[in-house]
């Protein structure tokens, strides 16, 4: 285990405030969530993590799924935390997007498949995705891949974000799981994570629609929000030096 990881859960594990770990819950919940539509705004976001509840006083309602979608992020990165020793698996996955959508009113549908491949064909950005039928195989494919590289390396773990969202595996929610698992690999293979947040928004969803074609779009856009993530931990690293 390295010392950012061993950081994150001694932290965890004290219920320490304002620090590494209470920065990062916060700020990838929201960002996260932001970039699927959420309204909640980082200081609403904070407030749920801090007291979780949501008091919030003279602000705009905002959508109960919302708020329980933040709630299961925080849990999410815990589970993260807690398994990341683990080798990258379709069960990893599933939980993610099991503990992401626990509750909400699209975890009651039928069809939407909670913590299961999706059963209705989607698209993303316009784009195709894999069909329902063959997302198991293409995952499969796609982790046989990754786990047998003999070192993974920053730009392993971004492809492996894009081939993951271009198959599109659950019916929703791939984003959040996806941006999970990059900030899983990152940990677990010693690399400083990131977080994508809304000055990165745009690059972003534009490295993913041109990733075939340039791979450093995307790859440039991860290595500047990880440079965002360096400073915070250089901040935090020292003060606990």
């Amino acid at each position: 285990m390295n010392r950012l990881l061993n950081y994150f859960k001694e932290e965890k594990q004290g219920k320490r405030q304002g620090g590494l770990y209470h920065k990062t819950q916060v700020n990838l919940a929201y960002n996260s969530n932001r970039i699927e539509g959420s309204k909640l705004t980082e200081e609403q976001t904070r407030y749920i993590f801090e007291t979780r509840t949501i008091g919030f006083k003279d602000q705009e309602a905002v959508p109960v799924d919302d708020i329980i979608e933040t709630s299961n992020h925080f849990v999410a990165f815990d589970y993260l935390l807690d398994t990341v020793d683990k080798t990258l698996s379709n069960e990893i996955s599933k939980s993610f997007h099991r503990i992401l959508k626990t509750s909400t009113s699209d975890a009651s549908k039928p069809w939407f498949n909670l913590g299961e491949w999706k059963k209705l064909p989607n698209e993303v950005g316009g784009a195709e995705t894999t069909l329902p039928q063959n997302v198991e195989d293409e995952m499969n494919k796609l982790n046989n891949w990754y786990n047998s590289l003999t070192e993974v390396v920053f730009e392993n773990i971004v492809e492996y974000h894009y081939r993951f969202e271009k198959i599109h595996p659950f019916q929703d929610c791939n984003g959040r799981v996806g941006r999970l698992i990059m900030f899983r690999e990152c940990l677990r293979n010693n690399i400083i994570p990131f977080i994508i947040d809304d000055n990165h928004k745009q690059f972003y969803y534009r490295g993913l629609k041109e990733f075939f074609n340039i791979k450093g779009y995307l790859i440039d856009t991860c290595l500047s929000a990880q440079d965002t993530f360096k400073e915070w931990v250089k901040y935090f690293y020292n003060e606990n030096k």
